[in-house]
């Protein structure tokens, strides 16, 4: 079982950097041949894919914005046509702004495209999806620590965002558990390299908050992933994995 995922498709989205790549590389090396989007960074897309290409695998990059849901669906069919089919969903593609409700200067616009992103476009690709992924597809949310409690100031939106993905997986697993597809959330911790860090202030709160005392590196968060995709998790769903140093410890 050293390529436990031999034979799977895999779509992650926002899958040029940070954890999104580590879960490419981490499925690919488990035998999945994997489809992943980038929004606007093609070189850092073209080289995961050269890298996965290396290691004997199979990789394509998909230029898809999450923040427009209408390209949900021509998303799915590209990762099927190129693959010939699809059974793991990683939901990983997110943004993060920050700021407090009451901030009179707050980009409401950034916002909103933080709220179409994280939540609104995840639903849409996990819709798109769920009609041709196949029986025993397996769908990972990523969401984060956030989601279930919200550690700092600033983080309101950012936080209702993922708990709302973690809520809307919880009933995807109930409408797909008949096909034998499961659903399942990872809550991310902070990550080297990941997504643009909050103020210093901030991120030394957050790191406070920690049971581990430190970051963490997207190939942990990556693992947890790796294992719900995989047949070990086959009995799993509608469960939400902490992958966070124990921020809710």
């Amino acid at each position: 079982m050293s390529k436990p995922l031999t034979g799977k498709v895999a779509l992650v989205t926002g899958g040029s950097r940070g954890l999104g790549a580590a879960t490419v590389r981490l499925l690919a090396e488990q035998g999945a041949d994997v489809a992943f989007t980038y929004v606007s960074s093609k070189e850092q897309a073209q080289a995961v894919v050269d890298e996965v290409h290396g290691k004997g695998a199979k990789a394509v990059a998909l230029q898809s914005d999450q923040a427009d849901t209408s390209r949900a669906p021509a998303l799915i069919d590209d990762v099927v046509a190129h693959f010939g089919g699809l059974d793991i969903l990683v939901n990983n593609a997110a943004i993060s702004v920050a700021g407090t409700v009451d901030d009179p200067d707050a980009d409401t616009a950034a916002l909103d495209r933080m709220h179409a992103t994280n939540y609104l476009g995840v639903i849409a690709v996990t819709r798109a999806a769920s009609r041709v992924l196949r029986t025993g597809g397996r769908i990972i949310t990523v969401s984060s620590g956030l989601g279930s409690r919200v550690g700092a100031p600033g983080l309101a939106d950012y936080a209702a965002t993922k708990s709302g993905i973690e809520r809307y997986t919880m009933g995807v697993a109930r409408d797909l558990g008949p096909r034998n597809i499961t659903a399942n959330v990872v809550e991310a911790g902070l990550m080297e390299g990941g997504m643009e860090p909050p103020d210093p202030e901030t991120l030394k709160v957050l790191v406070s908050s920690l049971s581990l005392q430190r970051m963490g590196h997207p190939d942990e968060i990556a693992a947890a992933i790796a294992f719900l995709a995989s047949p070990a998790a086959s009995y799993v769903t509608g469960a939400v994995l902490d992958a966070h140093g124990g921020y809710n410890a």
